[in-house]
């Protein structure tokens, strides 16, 4: 089998705190994975380190093979990442179509000067994500729904062998929700991409995910989601009693006020 992550006794320290502690997990390659956690769970940290941004103090970790504390660069040229606040300047007034165009030309030597074709790519991309018509338009006028869907089609012009997103869904609608997530599980069983997606709340996208990640520091369990979407394992990831009903194959958190 090919694994797209290995982790191995992961563990991670922040200021001296452990944010990370004795992780492990295999990740086949393509498929979706759904990260879980509270705020604090060390879900952004997980993608830091795959990513190799960040250097565990023990443990192993491997992205298709490489080693993202020693070869990160090898990992980033595979790979694409949405985080959870995109520093883009507001002071430059950037058009949509050169948001998009960032995905292919930051992949390229100077002189970046895009190609038709990276054109054509730029338009499919934005076509995929429902907003073709905004090609045009001024990035920062845009909503913040709108702004993220630009970004995500600028990671998916990068056309990326794994893709790391870091809370996607922050200020995008039910509807265009579900319309992201049908368009990332189509990536991983069209394109063949590995999708990785932080989520606090997975009962909207699990019918898409192939695996989900509960942490809280470690791992709490990690499996499909009708193996890991239970009462027990919510209740010891969150500390708090988490109530979960059955609907069809699928089961679903009901949390109340605790972020899930």
């Amino acid at each position: 089998m090919s694994y797209a992550i290995e982790v191995e006794n992961l563990t991670v320290t922040l200021n001296s705190t452990v944010v990370l502690d004795s992780l492990s997990f295999k990740l086949p390659h393509p498929s979706f994975l759904a990260i879980m956690g509270p705020n604090g769970a060390g879900k952004t940290t997980l993608i830091r380190v795959l990513l190799g941004f960040l250097k565990p103090v023990k443990g192993k970790v491997r992205v298709f093979g490489i080693d993202p504390v020693e070869h990160p660069s090898g990992v980033r040229a595979l790979a694409g990442y949405l985080p959870q606040k995109e520093r883009i300047s507001f002071e430059i007034p950037m058009c949509v179509k050169d948001v998009v165009l960032m995905g292919k030309l930051l992949k390229k030597s100077p002189p970046r000067v895009p190609t038709r074709e990276d054109i054509e790519a730029a338009r499919d991309a934005l076509r995929a994500v429902g907003l073709e018509e905004l090609w045009n338009r001024c990035f920062r006028e845009l909503s913040g729904g709108q702004q993220q869907r630009v970004l995500l089609a600028r990671l998916l012009v990068a056309e990326p062998k794994i893709a790391f997103l870091d809370e996607p869904f922050a200020g995008v609608d039910v509807q265009t929700q579900q319309a992201l997530t049908a368009l990332l599980h189509k990536l991983v069983r069209e394109r063949k991409v590995t999708i990785v997606l932080v989520t606090h709340d997975v009962n909207p996208i699990q019918e898409h995910t192939d695996y989900i990640l509960l942490l809280n520091r470690k791992a709490i369990a990690f499996g499909h989601p009708t193996e890991v979407i239970t009462s027990e394992n919510l209740s010891k990831m969150y500390g708090a009693p988490i109530k979960v009903i059955q609907y069809g194959q699928y089961c679903y958190a009901i949390t109340g006020d605790v972020h899930a």
